[in-house]
């Protein structure tokens, strides 16, 4: 029979996820904020490099596809060792150190490489963290939390401060500067994670039976994961959006600046509008998703992504641009549930961090490595709005993707009469 759970253990493990939410929202927070500091340094570095589109394309791609064979192998390899943290505190520790090294390249290459390490060691950052998070949650906040750590967290460091910080740095101390100080938030959060970070949440989560049966369970082929249809439309759903955010947020900056010739404030103070958009939906999108359904919640508000690339072509006062920006940028409350939560819902728990990686890592590598390439040449052969409407269209194929996915939010299931999702 199984066993009830104690009110100080529920307590205990209730006081863990949300100190662990905490520690991971700033790791992924930190995280963005690194790897936009490129989009919004990229105004400034062009006295010293001169970088096209196609350049900047490529600087954004490589990190995209260093990240994504980073992302598969670090989930896979987590799985098999049965250990998060060490790969996680390292992770951290490099990235930091390789994201400051951006600030001593005198050249493109040098640029690309320290881009390029920077992407391996951020790789493995959101698979461990997701299925660190996923384990410590209780069932009514799962979606709620993977949206804050990793949707409001990348939005409010990587989409609110990170404009903010890094072009007053910029402006005041040079583009330099402000890829130096970007080793310390990440030495302070692997400290974090090193003392605080338990391997496994505490006793009291979940009944003892339901611990022991997933520790007992067998491991899960990589093969038999891909043979689930969740699993399979998220890994095309991912480079679609992954399309869309990646090309929306690597040219919009210099499209500002460029093509609608605003200065550098007006161009960070509409970006922090994007921020502000990022952090609400980050946890609106997937805490409505817990009560409506996770498919619902992916289709309506992808509809509402479409409309932001498009409006940054059309749209020319910053004021209105801005409040459009906060109403449409939802894409990043939706990256949750397609990269985090349905997948947890889908696959054994042996196979999260896994299938977790591999969806990420196709993501990555086909739109976030692809997608700014390609998005940068039709910019330079037919004009800068191309890569606004080549985001568009990788959020409406995602629409129609979507469609197709089974619906695994607990509580919609409850009511439907199921007790889980049907591969």
């Amino acid at each position: 029979m199984t066993q009830i759970l104690t009110r100080t253990a529920r307590g205990a493990a209730d006081r863990y996820e949300n100190r662990l939410l905490l520690i991971l929202f700033l790791a992924f927070g930190f995280v963005f904020f690194d790897r936009q500091a490129l989009a919004f340094l990229a105004p400034y570095m062009d006295d010293d490099f001169g970088l096209s589109n196609s350049q900047l394309g490529i600087l954004s791609g490589v990190l995209a596809l260093t990240w994504a064979l980073a992302g598969m192998f670090a989930g896979s390899l987590s799985d098999r060792l049965g250990r998060r943290k060490p790969i996680l505190v390292g992770a951290v520790l490099l990235f930091s150190v390789f994201s400051s090294a951006s600030g001593l390249m005198t050249g493109f290459i040098g640029l690309l490489a320290a881009r390029a390490l920077m992407g391996t060691a951020e790789g493995a950052v959101l698979p461990m963290s997701q299925s660190l998070m996923v384990e410590a949650s209780r069932e009514s906040r799962r979606g709620l939390n993977m949206g804050l750590l990793q949707g409001s967290s990348a939005g409010l460091l990587g989409g609110i401060v990170a404009p903010v910080v890094v072009v007053w740095m910029a402006d005041t101390f040079g583009w330099r500067t402000a890829f130096f100080v970007t080793i310390i938030p990440g030495l302070i959060v692997a400290g974090l994670i090193a003392k605080f970070v338990l391997e496994k949440p505490p006793a009291g989560r979940e009944p003892e039976e339901a611990v022991e049966a997933a520790k007992a369970a067998p491991k899960v082929p990589v093969k038999e994961v891909l043979k689930l249809r969740n699993v399979v439309i998220c890994m095309l759903i991912a480079p679609c959006y992954l399309t869309w955010f990646v090309t929306l947020i690597t040219f919009t900056p210099k499209y500002l600046t460029d093509e609608k010739d605003w200065s550098s404030g007006t161009m960070s103070a509409v970006m922090t509008c994007l921020g502000v958009a990022w952090v609400v939906w980050g946890f609106a999108t997937p805490g409505i998703s817990d009560r409506i359904g996770r498919r619902p919640a992916l289709i309506g508000f992808t509809a509402l992504a479409v409309c932001c690339p498009i409006a940054v072509v059309y749209v020319s006062s910053p004021v209105l641009l801005g409040a459009l920006m906060i109403l449409t940028y939802t894409g990043l409350g939706c990256f949750t549930l397609f990269m985090a939560t349905i997948p947890a819902e889908t696959v054994p728990r042996a196979a999260l961090a896994t299938a977790l990686g591999v969806i990420m890592g196709v993501g990555e590598l086909a739109g976030g490595f692809l997608g700014p390439l390609v998005a940068g040449w039709a910019s330079d052969t037919w004009g800068f709005q191309a890569a606004m409407f080549i985001a568009a269209g990788g959020a409406a194929l995602v629409v129609a993707l979507s469609f197709g996915l089974r619906e695994t939010a607990p509580a919609v299931l409850r009511r439907s009469g199921k007790t889980e999702v049907t591969a």
